[in-house]
């Protein structure tokens, strides 16, 4: 499994939102680049990038940190938020990123996604974020009468990277993710699950780890943040 440290950005810092709320934002640094390169550094393969403040404008706002990030490091990044057009897609990942992630646009455009995984093979992931079961978009402002798994079953012949699944009531909560759930989705589809939402000490990542179901990552924010785990013990538990 690998692990996927999370840079949330709002405003131009790296944040963490509690349940999703934009109102209820923790400032971690105010140099997001350079807290991508003590991730890098710690030994970490990927980043996990997510815009924020694009996800709720339905467009890039937090671009010049995300540049910075992808300038100042070597490891690949995926990112999220405000991703919703071929156009987007397309700059993104000419601009280094190694995957895009669309979320909104899994549930409004299942087109769109189809099309960028075909054009950009193995660089397009889907984002399901999920509050009470049901997928929520814009920024999981707007909650949809899909299902996780009914939603991750479109796209099983799309040639997507990967799931990210996302339980919005553990986001940011430190109350350890919905193992189960991930569990069942990663078991229901073929396309490889990384798990997000909770993740709050390594007993969490064990969890995942020994799941009843082969799980690509784990993200993990405010838990490394706040130092409730080492990333190296991460790493190393990850690996067995």
């Amino acid at each position: 499994m690998i692990l996927y440290p999370a840079i949330d950005l709002k405003d131009g810092q790296a944040v963490r939102l509690y349940k999703g709320q934009m109102d209820q934002a923790t400032v971690f640094s105010d140099d997001p680049a350079a807290q991508a390169r003590v991730f890098q550094d710690a030994g970490c393969e990927w980043l996990h990038l997510v815009d924020l403040n694009g996800a709720f404008a339905g467009e890039p706002v937090n671009g010049g940190a995300v540049e910075a990030i992808l300038q100042q490091t070597d490891i690949p990044a995926q990112l999220g938020g405000g991703i919703r057009d071929m156009g987007t897609i397309e700059t993104w990942l000419s601009k280094g990123l190694a995957r895009v992630i669309l979320g909104t646009a899994a549930v409004e455009d299942p087109d769109l996604v189809r099309q960028a995984a075909r054009e950009f093979p193995g660089q397009v992931a889907v984002g399901l974020d999920a509050r009470n079961g049901k997928v929520a978009t814009r920024g999981w402002a707007t909650e949809t009468d899909f299902t996780v798994t009914d939603l991750a079953k479109t796209f099983e012949d799309a040639g997507i990277a990967a799931i990210i699944y996302t339980d919005i009531n553990r986001d940011g909560a430190m109350q350890g993710p919905n193992v189960q759930a991930t569990a069942d989705l990663a078991n229901a589809v073929s396309i490889p699950v990384i798990a997000s939402g909770g993740i709050s000490s390594l007993k969490d990542l064990i969890e995942l780890r020994n799941c009843a179901a082969p799980l690509n990552g784990a993200i993990s924010g405010r838990a490394l943040y706040d130092g409730a785990f080492d990333i190296q013990n991460a790493l190393s538990v990850l690996k067995e």
